[in-house]
């Protein structure tokens, strides 16, 4: 017995936002760590970065498994290891449990990312950009939703390092159970022939009618998720630093404020074509990073969560503008290898940035660490913005989702994780 397509849709839209609310879960009790087990930023972001690294090398090696091998085993075997991270999160004593509970959960969210992202392009109607949309708002609002309800567990909730991962271990159990009876889309033929073996080679591949546009799009996706790696690894040292508020909630009140917003403005301009979404999408965040960087010389919170929902303006409708165009070109085979190319761009961006941050707290701090970042992110978003520009005045020919891009048009962005990473 199988979901039908609508439910099935709809359940792993679910799941891939519980992986996201998962992933930035602990952002906001990276605070209580800190003071607990006197962390360093370095630290801190090395663990962060532990996360989006095995992300990264199991988008390398399996991100596009389910294309040959099925979507339904990989998902099944994702969140079996997302599971054991959510107990070790929970059991965690000391830095080295956070390493293990975040390496476990880079590699669940790494398997099952480009599967679920696949199925729901796979499930969605015919011609509609539905699997698209619900990925981007799966993915931000689960990042939203993890922020702040992790920061309201630590600030009113007993055991403030442990509820929510068992609560997520309940959670990811009842939607085991749910993929059990998912339909399987890739068909029976294609899981016979034995091509997994070759997909179990750590490569990155983009099919050659996708390539120009995949690169002419890559500095919007580099600029949006290096600017979420960011918040999702010194939101809370930036609430507490730069602004004295020393709340873990105000940590994850940060982190909403973009992705929050990023995922209502994607589902309040999903008509909008993907080369419109693109073009505005740059532009917010270009306007948003430099409204944040003068709330750091202000030291104004209000100021820095305006310039946040700015930036997530821009965010929501970048992705979802990426994600369309460059999936609507791949073929129906190749969906999932888009899917994991576009997610490590996006991964890496997320993570390696970050990490540098880290570092260069200590050497020159917070303040102008934050100023040197908001630079170079206003740089690449103004290059996307060129990249925009140029993609509006290049037909883009769709493949069952979006036709060529019509005049006064832009194209896509990634944001996880990341994760969803993620976190």
């Amino acid at each position: 017995m199988h979901l039908p397509p609508r439910a099935a849709f709809w359940l792993l839209a679910t799941t891939l936002c519980l992986l996201l609310v998962a992933s930035s879960a602990p952002s906001p009790i990276y605070v209580l760590y800190q003071q607990q087990w006197q962390l360093s930023p370095i630290t801190l972001t090395a663990v962060y970065a532990a996360n989006a690294v095995a992300l990264l090398v199991t988008l390398l090696f399996v991100g596009s498994l389910s294309d040959p091998v099925g979507r339904r085993p990989v998902l099944l075997v994702a969140l079996v290891v997302e599971i054991g991270a959510m107990v070790a999160f929970a059991q965690a004593s000391d830095v080295g449990w956070l390493f293990v509970a975040r390496v476990l959960q880079g590699i669940a969210t790494g398997a099952a990312t480009g599967a679920i992202s696949a199925t729901l392009i796979d499930l969605q109607p015919p011609g509609g950009r539905l699997g698209a949309l619900m990925t981007n708002v799966a993915s931000s609002g689960g990042i939203a939703a993890g922020a702040l309800g992790a920061g309201l567990l630590v600030e009113f909730a007993p055991a403030p390092s442990q509820l929510v991962y068992w609560l997520l271990t309940g959670l990811f159990v009842a939607g085991w159970v749910g993929v059990l009876v998912i339909p399987e889309t890739v068909p029976e033929s294609a899981r016979r022939d034995g091509s997994w073996r070759g997909s179990l080679r750590p490569r990155v591949a983009v099919p050659a009618s996708v390539r120009t546009t995949f690169l002419t799009l890559a500095p919007s996706l580099v600029a949006t998720w290096a600017l979420g790696g960011l918040y999702l690894a010194l939101g809370g040292s930036l609430a507490r630093g730069v602004f004295h508020v020393t709340s873990p909630l105000a940590g994850g009140l940060v982190i909403v404020a973009l992705n929050a917003t990023s995922a209502l403005v994607a589902v309040l301009a999903r008509d909008w074509s993907s080369q419109r979404s693109l073009l505005l999408g740059s532009i917010a965040m270009v306007c948003g990073v430099a409204v944040a960087m003068v709330a750091l010389a202000l030291g104004s919170l209000a100021l820095f969560l305006v310039a946040s929902v700015v930036v997530g303006t821009g965010f929501g409708p970048s992705f979802s503008g990426v994600l369309r165009t460059l999936t609507a070109m791949a073929p129906p085979e190749r969906r999932a290898e888009v899917v994991t190319a576009i997610y490590v761009v996006s991964y890496l961006a997320l993570s390696l940035p970050a990490v540098a941050a880290g570092i260069a707290v200590t050497q020159v701090g917070l303040l102008s660490t934050a100023y040197g970042y908001g630079v170079a992110v206003s740089a690449l978003s103004a290059i996307a913005l060129i990249g925009s520009w140029r993609q509006q005045h290049a037909p883009v020919v769709g493949r069952g989702h979006e036709l060529a891009a019509s005049p006064g048009t832009v194209a896509p962005c990634p944001r996880m994780l990341a994760a969803g990473s993620r976190a």
